[in-house]
């Protein structure tokens, strides 16, 4: 790492004795740290543009979509990655987070799994990494070993490669074809990156999760038409889309959704009636 490399996410916190503060008090100065966060992302939108177009063109070749981490970031990129398929209508495997030290660690931390830098890239082999693929790593800091280890090792097997973090200049970044840095600042307790940094990160990931399931057709106007159906909720969610779009009533639509068995086919079945 350069000498050079400063952690902001590290940095001193601008508030100081918090536990003096009122309740009001640190509910009004954590949400005005957090109002800095977007404008921090949008700082960074022609980074997510160049990421977001390079993935849309590796899975439209038949690639698929990574993300590795650890801890909140990691849990991030699973949580993101596991609502593609309800919300999208995509293959469970289209887009799949990755975290250090394995699926135990999303709700407890392993210790140490972040500091091995070879095991992501054992874990993506095991999900059999294709060349077509895109793994964007993960980290607040940008500095995680589980994460630059992987990237640089996709890096020298020709995969494309993406990361958000929220330092800039860092090593994770050195091994990404497309960097996004989100610098958010100081967090309001200091080094608790799971606040301002992880929001920053979730920002990013809804942008390019979303923006790249518009451009590979699985939303039509402003509607999930290929959202999975796998509760009573969703088939109310996926009826009132029906309703919306063929300007018809709820029930009329319920019963298209039951006979097509998809907000989708409903629709464009129903349309050329």
């Amino acid at each position: 790492m350069s000498k050079n490399f400063k952690k902001i996410t590290e940095q001193s916190s601008a508030y100081r004795h918090l536990e003096q503060m009122s309740i009001h008090e640190l509910l009004t100065n954590i949400n005005t740290e957090d109002q800095s966060v977007p404008k921090a992302v949008q700082k960074s939108i022609s980074s997510i543009e160049r990421l977001v177009e390079a993935i849309v063109d590796q899975i439209e070749k038949g690639g698929k979509l990574y993300y590795i981490g650890a801890g909140t970031s990691g849990r991030l990129g699973i949580l993101d990655a596991t609502e593609c398929p309800p919300t999208f209508g995509v293959p469970e495997d289209m887009v799949t987070g990755l975290i250090a030290g394995g699926d135990q660690a999303i709700r407890k931390a392993v210790e140490h799994a972040e500091d091995d830098t070879e095991q992501a890239w054992k874990d993506l082999q095991a999900h059999d990494l294709q060349t077509e693929d895109v793994v964007i790593g993960i980290a607040a800091s940008g500095t995680t070993p589980y994460v630059v280890g992987g990237l640089k090792t996709c890096q020298e097997n020709d995969i494309i490669t993406g990361c958000i973090v929220c330092n800039p200049s860092s090593p994770i970044s050195k091994v990404s074809d497309f960097p996004i840095e989100v610098v958010v600042g100081p967090e309001f307790v200091t080094g608790s990156s799971r606040m301002k940094a992880g929001t920053a990160q979730k920002l990013v990931l809804n942008m390019i999760s979303t923006s790249v399931m518009i451009k590979l057709g699985r939303v039509k106007d402003n509607k999930m038409v290929d959202m999975q159906l796998s509760n009573a909720k969703l088939k109310q969610r996926g009826s009132l889309l029906i309703a919306e779009a063929l300007d018809i009533s709820e029930e009329k639509a319920a019963v298209f959704l039951q006979k097509h068995g998809s907000v989708r086919k409903a629709i464009e079945h129903e349309t050329h009636q």
